[in-house]
């Protein structure tokens, strides 16, 4: 039944308008539905990459945590038994009435840095710097058997570390070195002579002529053996 209240023109500006809208949108892509089919493909496999992925972090996240917790615990075993070793061997070197410790700070075992306290017999120091030259050189020696003796070697190699030691050091030194000598062989670069007679087997270099060098080596025969 025609209405009379019809507005023709009206519709004809609407219909016009939607005509202009859909020009605007261009020509219809026949393959869009194969196109969205193939980036739903796309987007579910990139889904499940990104779904590896986190699982990938959540398990090494996971395992990362595992390996701190052991190596905290490690770290900690083994820092326990150098504390001791260094607490031992420096009273060793120094005698009676020396003290020393390693004293780890707050936080992360595995960041945290640690202090060296050495009082040799008599001496109160503050620092490692209150302490001579060849006393800094038995606290490192010290220090140095402490980690040493946690996992010994059948070798040890030691360069000029007498050095700054007087003669009274170096004996102590040398003592130290003959209770490690029946596990471990020393091969020790030095100038001093006392170390020298101390050892089995001397190897030096030579100049017998101008410009050549040659090796040269002397085993020492001690006094009880035949």
């Amino acid at each position: 039944e025609y209405d009379e209240d019809f507005d023709l023109e009206n519709y004809k500006r609407k219909v016009e308008e939607i005509k202009t809208k859909l020009g605007n949108l261009g020509s219809v892509n026949f393959m869009a539905l194969e196109e969205f089919e193939e980036s739903s493909r796309r987007l579910e496999f990139y889904r499940k990459q990104i779904d590896d992925l986190k699982d990938s972090e959540s398990n090494l996240i996971e395992t990362i945590d595992e390996i701190n917790l052991n190596a905290r615990a490690k770290f900690k075993e083994t820092f326990d038994k150098i504390n001791e070793n260094f607490k031992s061997l420096f009273v060793k070197l120094f005698g009676q009435g020396a003290e020393a410790e390693l004293i780890l700070n707050e936080g992360d075992p595995l960041e945290a840095n640690f202090e060296i306290v050495a009082k040799p017999p008599g001496k109160r120091p503050r620092s490692l710097e209150g302490l001579s030259q060849g006393e800094k050189t038995l606290t490192a020696i010290a220090l140095l058997f402490g980690i040493y003796l946690v996992k010994p070697s059948p070798f040890c190699i030691l360069d000029e570390v007498d050095a700054p030691l007087d003669d009274a050091n170096v004996d102590r030194f040398l003592k130290m070195l003959r209770d490690f000598s029946d596990n471990t062989q020393f091969i020790i670069a030095t100038h001093n002579k006392k170390t020298m007679e101390e050892a089995d087997i001397l190897y030096g270099v030579t100049m017998e002529e101008e410009g050549v060098s040659k090796v040269v080596s002397v085993r020492l025969k001690k006094e009880n053996e035949n």
